[in-house]
């Protein structure tokens, strides 16, 4: 998801996009840990995503529409 469609979403929204990427991050570890991650490049995306989110979250903050 890129940044574009993400400024269309409200904060609430982007939280519970957060939240799902947190989890999928923690799924994608314990496959690590497990030696079952089968795609490595899928850990720097969710990385990336979660950076993503909470840049938008800070812009939308800091632009008083944290509604």
């Amino acid at each position: 998801m890129d940044a574009t469609e993400l400024r269309s979403k409200t904060v609430s929204e982007l939280r519970l996009e957060m939240q799902n990427l947190l989890r999928e991050k923690f799924n994608l570890n314990m496959q690590r840990g497990t030696g079952q991650l089968s795609r490595p490049d899928q850990m720097g995306k969710v990385r990336k995503s979660i950076a993503r989110v909470y840049t938008v979250i800070n812009e939308k903050i800091k632009a008083g529409d944290a509604s």
